[in-house]
């Protein structure tokens, strides 16, 4: 029985284009959150320490009203080759149509190569809500109350 239904989560259709020869983002296996991502690239993209690029994906979707998808780094990625996402997790709004793409930065101390096909990010569909703000002149208190970076152990 998969996953979604032992979870009770629904599953939500989202409309995709593929402008890319690879094949549509995927869950690499079943108790993945996201969908790995591929470069849409033509030739190897050669990336120098500190470099960054936005690397196309030839995918374009609609997502649902009261979700977003975010793009997400590949941990291996990272820890095998420095390569990580910028702005991340990045949001794309259910109201976006353009193409998706992934900021990639090479935080490694060698140029790192992505060649046609490469997994570089995941995407994670989530629901969102939103703000209806109620101005108030005192917020309830908490046991947190005001602490903030470093509250809660050593900074």
């Amino acid at each position: 029985m998969p996953l979604h239904y032992l979870l009770n989560i629904s599953m939500v259709e989202v409309q995709i284009i593929n402008h890319s020869p690879f094949e549509l983002p995927a869950y690499a296996t079943p108790g993945s959150a996201g969908l790995d991502v591929r470069a849409h690239i033509t030739e190897p993209l050669l990336l120098q320490p500190l470099e960054r690029f936005l690397v196309p994906t030839g995918l374009h979707v609609a997502i649902p009203q009261g979700y977003e998808m975010q793009m997400r780094p590949r941990s291996g990625l990272a820890v095998k080759q420095g390569l990580t996402c910028l702005n991340s997790p990045g949001t794309i709004d259910s109201d976006y149509r353009g193409e998706l793409k992934v900021l990639l930065i090479n935080l490694s101390n060698e140029p790192q190569q992505i060649h046609p096909g490469d997994r570089i990010a995941q995407i994670v569909l989530a629901a969102v809500g939103t703000v209806q703000w109620q101005a108030v002149t005192q917020l309830p208190d908490t046991q947190r109350g005001t602490g903030g970076f470093g509250h809660t152990g050593k900074l």
